[in-house]
């Protein structure tokens, strides 16, 4: 019965966000309502200190701070202008070009979160000074996280190589056409869906309009890629002292930019904690009510359940790895849980289904990953919307032909 109950109450969420209700309104009172069915309303409330303590606010509020710095200076209208130059004779490749860039940028920070953050600072503000719709551009840098399956570091990797008993190496050279390949069509996709709502140009927002009289200063219009480009350089050791985390680059940053435009720094610091006040009201408030929802879920048994669903049933594994993942972290907003429990259970006997464990396991991640990719629950979804300014669910819904198409074409790849 709990489960039953559970279901509706999904599905009735659901509806109300895409209804666009108030979001972290609706979360909360959701998770709320299923922990108190489940007779533990406490949990709901844990959940919510928990999400206040929550380890995407640094990169989240950091990232946020920086780029209101990048507003008030006029730095972002520098590099908006200075790269729309080049950027309209290939108008075409602009949003393909977001999406594989940041791909490529979240294979070296393996935090989908951290690269939302980075990537979407520069990326989204160049495609709505172009007039690409605001909840596109951030559709297609939400596209773009999950390169981190290229990362050696990723723990699923580690993991499936673990029960191979092979490199990690091995496991990221089986599946990492798949991976370019299941990209590629994101790329592709995302950019078709742009032309056919015509979201692709003429949708401007007011403050990143490009103007072609705009007197471009080459420094200004270098400042908003400068924690981007110490991120990079640390995170592939091609400068081994710059590795930090996305916060501190976002401060190093706001510090240069300081010394280049020579703003009054008490209204350059002023401007920098509104953008991180702002960004916990826009970001962090919406994933820790996520949070508190996903809480009630668990409360219920329903993730439990939809793991055990399917973990139960190796008789039709290729299915169960390419759509369990995939569905469950569209639901959470996390691949971690069903991509760990089917991984664990299951990869190990990849034999008896004619397979082996590095096959059986790439599978179960990608879905994992690009099931995130699409949740309109995830922490990077909340980071990119809020820098675009749109309402998550807007950014989800843009996302989810891409990456249905992005994990048929990995899985033809990988099977």
């Amino acid at each position: 019965m709990m489960l039953y109950i559970g279901i509706i109450l999904v599905i009735a969420t659901l509806y109300l966000l895409i209804k666009r209700y108030e979001a972290r309104m609706i979360l909360v009172i959701s998770g709320l309502v299923m922990c108190c069915v489940a007779g533990a309303p406490i949990k709901a409330l844990d959940a919510f200190a928990k999400g206040m303590g929550n380890g995407m606010i640094s990169s989240a509020c950091s990232s946020m701070g920086f780029a209101l710095i990048m507003h008030f200076t006029g730095c972002d209208k520098h590099l908006i202008n200075a790269l729309a130059k080049v950027l309209t004779k290939v108008r075409f490749l602009v949003i393909p070009g977001a999406v594989l860039g940041t791909f490529i940028v979240n294979i070296a920070l393996p935090s989908a979160a951290g690269t939302a953050a980075a990537a979407g600072a520069v990326f989204i503000p160049i495609m709505m000074g172009m007039g690409v719709h605001p909840a596109l551009a951030a559709a297609a840098v939400k596209c773009g996280t999950y390169g981190s399956m290229l990362n050696p570091g990723l723990a699923h990797n580690v993991m499936v190589a673990k029960i191979a008993k092979v490199d990690v190496s091995q496991v990221i050279g089986f599946h990492y056409v798949a991976n370019f390949a299941s990209a590629i069509i994101a790329a592709i996709a995302i950019t078709a869906i742009a032309y056919y709502m015509h979201e692709d140009k003429d949708n401007y927002v007011e403050g990143v309009e490009i103007d072609d009289n705009f007197k471009i200063n080459p420094l200004y219009a270098l400042m908003p890629l400068v924690p981007i480009i110490i991120l990079l350089l640390g995170a592939t050791k091609t400068v081994p002292m710059l590795k930090m985390g996305v916060a501190q680059a976002m401060v190093i940053g706001a510090i240069l930019t300081f010394a280049v435009t020579r703003t009054n720094p008490a209204e350059l610091s002023k401007n920098f904690f509104e953008g991180m006040g702002k960004a916990y009201t826009d970001i962090i408030g919406i994933i820790i009510a996520a949070g508190v929802f996903v809480a009630g879920m668990n409360a219920l048994g329903l993730v439990k359940a939809f793991i055990n669903a399917m973990v139960s049933n190796p008789a039709i594994a290729k299915v169960c790895a390419a759509c369990g993942p995939f569905v469950l972290a569209v639901i959470t907003g996390s691949g971690d849980a069903a991509t760990f429990a089917f991984n664990e259970a299951i990869t190990p006997a990849a034999a008896q289904f004619g397979m082996t464990p590095v096959q059986l396991g790439s599978v179960a991640t990608l879905a994992g990953t690009l099931g995130r990719t699409m949740s309109p629950l995830a922490g990077a979804t909340m980071i990119v919307a809020g820098i675009a300014g749109v309402n998550p669910m807007e950014v989800a819904k843009r996302n989810v032909i891409p990456m249905v198409l992005a994990l048929a074409v990995g899985c033809l790849f990988l099977f």
